[in-house]
């Protein structure tokens, strides 16, 4: 059974390397994105530099180093599916040594009333995925790490949130009436397709992950409801609210760094 597919030995048969090289250490903090649109924006806005690849027989995608007002920040566009995404965020960090991912992504809203108009800040995630099982002892959800962490980022910039659960699903068209209700009656506010299987990875990896998500088809209403989908997808403020996480994690850093000096002395 899938559910027994963790076990404690961590070396595998075969690394990255295999495929990649030697590993890399380039930079400490990545964004992720799953649109395409949000990636060539971000390209056209940013100077740049291609420093690695990820991708498969079915294609290659860039990752990028981006100078952001003279920061150095990781840029990639994420494959869909726990599996997929958990396996690129592996393949980035080898090719480039991050130590923390922010990720943004799209989800369907189980809760109208609870996520209109907010960003939704997964405090843990429903495990009805694959990935995640081989990379953490089975339970039916696991914890998002961070997301405190990234709460009180979002109190500090003043921008509107709510936390909850959400549901990860490798199966999209089999979103039933009861399966929502049934994640509803458990707490989950939205539906994604990645989370469960990505905060496995990071965690196995040791990787910190500052998730968030924003919605837009609506599965609790009469009907399915998908006319905020593409908005929810593709709008650039997800990525502007990166930006602005990934300041907000460096000037900790600085922080705590300031403080072992001072301690030190």
């Amino acid at each position: 059974m899938i559910t027994q597919a963790f076990h404690e030995e961590i070396e595998s048969l075969f690394t990255p390397e295999a495929y990649l090289g030697d590993r890399q250490y380039l930079c400490d903090v990545a964004i992720g994105t799953f649109s395409c649109e949000i990636r060539d924006a971000v390209i056209e806005q940013y100077p740049y530099e291609v420093v690695a690849h990820t991708g498969s027989a079915n294609g290659h995608r860039s990752i990028y180093m981006l100078n952001v007002d003279g920061r150095r920040i990781i840029f990639y566009m994420s494959s869909i599916g726990s599996a997929l995404a958990g396996n690129d965020i592996i393949e980035v960090q080898w090719q480039t040594g991050i130590q923390k991912l922010i990720l943004f992504g799209s989800a369907g809203s189980l809760d109208q009333q609870a996520t209109t108009g907010k960003y939704v800040i997964p405090t843990q995630a429903y495990r009805d995925e694959g990935m995640s099982y081989h990379y953490a002892p089975p339970s039916d959800y696991i914890a998002v790490s961070n997301s405190g962490v990234l709460t009180a980022v979002f109190e500090k910039l003043h921008l509107p949130y709510v936390n909850g659960r959400v549901w990860t699903t490798d199966a999209p068209y089999r979103e039933t009436r009861t399966a929502v209700r049934r994640r509803k009656d458990e707490g989950c506010i939205a539906v994604e397709m990645e989370l469960a299987g990505v905060q496995a990875v990071c965690s196995f990896y040791g990787i910190e992950l500052y998730d968030f998500l924003v919605t837009g088809d609506i599965l609790d209403g009469e009907v399915y409801d998908s006319r905020g989908l593409r908005d929810a997808n593709h709008s650039l403020d997800k990525f502007y609210v990166a930006l602005k996480i990934a300041e907000e994690l460096c000037k900790a850093f600085l922080h705590t760094q300031d403080e072992s000096i001072r301690k030190d002395v």
